[in-house]
């Protein structure tokens, strides 16, 4: 009697993931460069070395390619783990001090901003005339919003938030400060370094909401 072999599906999972990550690097190559609305999928399929017929089945439309890469430059990585269950946060929570907690975070946002500007910046230029891509930037700042009011309820929670703003107001201040603007044009335009800009923020968030 023949013995059937269970079927191992991790070999091609493993491959399914390398392209997708070959079209999303491809993608951001090519947004960047040349920007999303003057790239066709075709040109995405040649830049990663497969079939157009391949990024359709990975991504089904341009719009839902450009918002992945967008997700993945933010994260880091292609994991499904959402933003609020990822270790910085954990690390935030576990520090008493707000001043801390800003600290930690203002080095979180700067290493996100270091992957994400250039994306970031083609997507804002393709928002003025997409319909798609002004889509995609209104729920990535919808995101960021809802991010900065979490971050500003943790903030108040230590009580040495300015008890004459609300939580929402706090959350405004947050939201305003870690806009990708910032890092674009003191790291990248005017050239302050990493560190320089970590406290930057530091000093600039804990100045307009905490008490001392």
């Amino acid at each position: 009697m023949a013995v059937k072999r269970r079927y191992d599906a991790s070999g091609r999972q493993r491959q399914a993931r390398l392209t997708r990550a070959a079209i999303l690097d491809a993608a951001g190559r090519l947004f960047v460069r040349d920007g999303y609305a003057a790239t066709p999928l075709t040109a995405v399929a040649a830049e990663a070395g497969v079939a157009v017929q391949t990024v359709y089945a990975a991504f089904g439309t341009k719009r839902q390619l450009l918002s992945d890469l967008v997700d993945r430059t933010i994260a880091g990585d292609d994991e499904p783990v959402a933003l609020p269950d990822r270790q910085f946060v954990a690390d935030i929570q576990a520090l008493p001090d707000p001043r801390d907690k800003l600290a930690r975070y203002a080095r979180h946002l700067a290493e996100t901003h270091a992957r994400q500007a250039d994306v970031m910046l083609a997507l804002a230029g393709a928002a003025t005339a997409d319909p798609d891509a002004a889509a995609i930037l209104a729920k990535n700042e919808q995101e960021r919003r809802t991010g900065m009011t979490r971050f500003a309820a943790e903030l108040a929670g230590t009580g040495r938030t300015d008890p004459a703003l609300t939580v929402e107001q706090l959350a405004d201040v947050l939201w305003l400060a870690m806009d990708w603007h910032n890092y674009d044009w003191l790291v990248r335009r005017r050239g302050w370094s990493t560190v320089d800009f970590e406290r930057w923020y530091v000093r600039t968030t804990a100045a307009a909401i905490l008490i001392e």
